[in-house]
């Protein structure tokens, strides 16, 4: 099958298109997907440079990509709830490093992928499960944010964060995002309260303590959350597991069928939609990495594969 690959760690130069690839196994608890698209990520980018092979085994080649979506191949035996053809999204993490969702054919855990909604295109649909889930799992859970709630959203124009902005609106709170002011327009139709994350600390530039802090940039924004906030107990980062040693809560995403349906129902609902910073065709997947890599995405990168 054809797909990109890597026979050893490095920079997005170790990324190549393969014509030859074998065909992935079909586990009894797997899907096969047809991918037509797959989003890109930071991750990915921590992968390929070898960041994470302490915590999975990796097994070359590695296919990259944990985002995905497309239509359902084949499905093994103990698969009952999904089809050959039934159009599918998923975070694809797998217990291993091997066979991503950059390549024709992918085997995804059926506890990985629900069904794509279908007000969605292919290409939005594969931006959204691991940047939206990650927004999800942090509001829903780490912060209980629910109605009446005022939350900031630190670097709220990036992929998670656009994604937070919305839900947080979804559920009923009052969203403050911090961007540059290029993107402030951007959030303000997203429904949101916006800040200038270059115009001095936060803290500084609210008028009253906010009830929950998301944090997505680390550094001097996460030094400064305990002032942002009524209670240091609602501060959570992604970023920076540190956030645990000053009573907040790091959050590491993962994959749940349920919060993708949630996704898919706040989407065909009109409360979710997906930024597409910029697609790339397949063979042009160290591009999108390259993109990624640099920080300051507007949104999602996605590369796709079919129409």
């Amino acid at each position: 099958m054809r797909g990109i690959a890597y026979d050893r760690f490095g920079g997005s130069d170790v990324l190549t298109l393969r014509e030859d690839l074998p065909e992935p196994p079909v586990g009894p608890d797997t899907v096969l997907v047809r991918a037509h698209a797959a989003g890109v990520n930071p991750v990915d980018v921590g992968i390929r440079e070898g960041h994470l092979a302490g915590s999975f085994p990796h097994h070359f080649p590695i296919v990259p990509g944990w985002d995905l979506a497309g239509t359902v191949e084949a499905v093994g035996p103990a698969v009952h709830d999904l089809a050959p053809g039934d159009e599918v999204f998923g975070y694809l993490r797998r217990d291993d490093v091997q066979w991503g969702t950059a390549a024709e054919l992918v085997p995804a855990p059926q506890r990985c992928v629900a069904r794509k909604p279908a007000s969605l295109s292919f290409a939005e649909a594969g931006a959204l499960p691991l940047a939206g889930l990650t927004a999800y799992q942090a509001l829903t859970e780490a912060l209980d944010v629910g109605e009446g709630d005022r939350v900031l959203v630190h670097r709220a124009s990036g992929g998670v964060g656009f994604f937070a902005v919305q839900i947080a609106v979804a559920l009923g709170a009052h969203v403050i995002g911090t961007a540059s002011p290029r993107n402030h327009g951007f959030l303000r139709d997203a429904g949101a309260e916006v800040l200038d994350h270059s115009a001095g600390p936060i803290s500084g530039q609210l008028s009253e303590p906010v009830d929950a802090v998301l944090d997505l940039a680390g550094g001097d924004a996460l030094a400064d959350a305990p002032a942002q906030v009524r209670d240091v107990a609602r501060i959570a980062s992604v970023v920076d597991p540190s956030v645990n040693d000053t009573g907040g809560r790091y959050v590491f995403v993962r994959p749940e069928r349920h919060d993708l349906e949630e996704l898919g129902r706040m989407a065909d609902a009109g409360q979710l939609r997906v930024a597409i910073a910029k697609a790339f065709p397949l063979e042009r997947t160290a591009e999108a990495q390259d993109l990624v890599a640099g920080g300051h995405v507007r949104g999602k990168v996605v590369v796709t594969l079919r129409s």
